[in-house]
């Protein structure tokens, strides 16, 4: 664990039932064309984690289809049952779904703390008039933490993404992965400044420098960004070493840390 940091929290990790765990993993591996380090499983995301001193995750998955939605939920849900003092959860909505209202009740009800979206497996775009239906419902419920950024596809470019930023100002939003994968100066020209607008960093440290890093946390709010390593993706003791040469105080890395997700979230830490 740093040395300076009281706790670390991943507040991007991605987990799947032990029965389809490894086979959803090489499927991302596949769609991103790069390796992936775990086999997707809650235990192996502790483990991992445990070696290096993360505390918390905040996990969740995604419904590629509107009958996963409830399915998805549940795994969710029982996976935080499991491991109380280390998951927090997301939960997953799909814009095609039936019953999205008393699914958004349900998750409420069910203590998950945000709603994970991924345009680019779900495909839709950020701003489709379907997608608009699942912020109209949700509001200032909870908030939603979507993929951002592909520079293959549009479903989830930065600019539509400032866009319905700009149209729900009372919903907020988690741009993953400094809000544009492959497209990070877009991301940097589009959402910096947004007031509804938070970033995670998974899946962006091993394309940077530590400097343009710690130029991205500047830019887009000291108290705007959470560490994140995409688990199955990345290595928690690579990203957390690679934050650790980011030229920003460690008061600020502190923030990036567990400070920002448990003020976001309201966890309570202290």
């Amino acid at each position: 664990m740093l040395s300076y940091s009281k706790y670390i929290i991943d507040a991007h990790a991605h987990i799947f039932p032990e029965k389809i765990a490894q086979k959803a993993t090489d499927n991302i591996g596949s769609f991103y064309d790069l390796y992936m380090n775990f086999d997707g499983t809650a235990d192996m995301l502790i483990k991992q984690g445990d070696e290096c001193g993360v505390s918390k995750y905040v996990v969740q998955s995604v419904a590629t289809v509107p009958h996963q939605v409830k399915r998805i939920n549940d795994f969710i849900v029982k996976s935080v049952e499991k491991y109380p003092d280390k998951l927090i959860g997301f939960g997953s909505l799909h814009p095609d779904m039936k019953g999205m209202e008393e699914e958004i009740d349900r998750l409420i009800s069910l203590g998950l703390h945000g709603i994970k979206l991924h345009p680019d497996f779900q495909k839709f775009a950020i701003n489709d008039e379907k997608a608009c239906r699942l912020y109209d419902a949700v509001g200032d419920k909870l908030p939603f933490l979507i993929h951002t950024g592909d520079k293959r596809y549009n479903y989830s470019n930065p600019s539509l993404m400032a866009e319905i930023a700009r149209k729900y100002p009372h919903t907020r939003f988690i741009a993953a992965h400094f809000g544009g994968w492959s497209e990070w100066e877009k991301a940097e020209r589009e959402l910096v400044g947004l007031d509804n607008i938070w970033v995670d960093t998974s899946s962006s440290f091993y394309s940077m420098t530590p400097e343009k890093a710690a130029e991205l946390i500047r830019k887009f709010g000291c108290d705007r960004v959470f560490f994140g390593t995409d688990y199955p993706m990345w290595r928690a003791d690579n990203d957390l070493e690679f934050l650790d040469r980011i030229p920003l105080g460690e008061d600020v890395k502190e923030k990036v840390l567990w400070k920002n997700i448990n003020d976001f979230l309201g966890l309570g830490l202290c």
